[in-house]
């Protein structure tokens, strides 16, 4: 199993930066590819932006040309450079890791962005 624990969110006005980090530990070597989502009450997790072990990534329309996401092997951690915030991109983020032995969730955190 992979266990993943985020860090970086956090209050951000409008048009501010934040880095979410994604650090895994466990079955390293197992992960086929890494990804970002995220939840608001009431709605479905969204899936955000993806990174495959090759370092194609994809990302959300809602998401292109703001965010970047990344990886670090050296340092098994993922991270998620959010630009331009908006409002609506208040949510709970969650790490994803896709593995041959199946799909590994962080424990989620917070950004708010305030208008």
């Amino acid at each position: 199993q992979v266990q993943l624990v985020e860090s970086g969110g956090g209050l951000v006005q409008a048009g501010g930066s934040l880095r979410l980090s994604c650090t895994a530990s466990g079955s390293i070597w197992s992960i086929l590819s890494m990804g970002w989502s995220r939840q608001v009450p009431g709605k479905q997790r969204e899936l955000v932006a993806t990174i495959t072990a090759g370092g194609s990534t994809n990302y959300a329309d809602s998401v292109k040309g703001r965010f970047t996401i990344s990886r670090d092997n050296a340092k098994n951690t993922m991270y998620l450079q959010m630009k331009s915030l908006k409002a609506e991109d208040t949510a709970v983020y969650y790490c994803k890791a896709v593995t041959s032995l199946g799909i590994g969730w962080g424990q989620g955190t917070q950004v708010t962005v305030s208008s």
